[in-house]
């Protein structure tokens, strides 16, 4: 195997992986679902990898490092409807 083989490989894993994480935070499929996918995923292998990724210890983990989460999952959260704008003001200013 070559490493641009190598290369492509495991770049195609990290994209089956990402679009398939973050189904726990996901009702029907959409395009906000793989939004969330993509801009969470780094931070799902961050804090939460231990957890299946259709979980509820995923969800609750995610939850849990609300604070850790990086401003782009957040964001895509957010426009996802899968957390308020209020609930993250809120966390944050409890945070200080």
């Amino acid at each position: 195997m070559t490493i641009s083989h190598y290369g492509f490989r495991l770049c195609a894993v990290a994209v089956v992986t990402a679009i398939s994480v973050f189904h726990a935070f996901q009702g029907p499929a959409s395009a906000a679902s793989m939004a969330v996918e993509l801009a969470c995923a780094s931070d799902f292998y961050t804090y939460c990898s231990k957890h299946d990724p259709d979980s509820e210890g995923a969800r609750r983990c995610m939850d849990a490092n609300g604070n850790n989460l990086s401003k782009r999952c957040v964001n895509a959260l957010v426009r996802a409807g899968e957390v308020s704008k209020s609930e993250v003001d809120r966390r944050a200013a409890r945070s200080k």
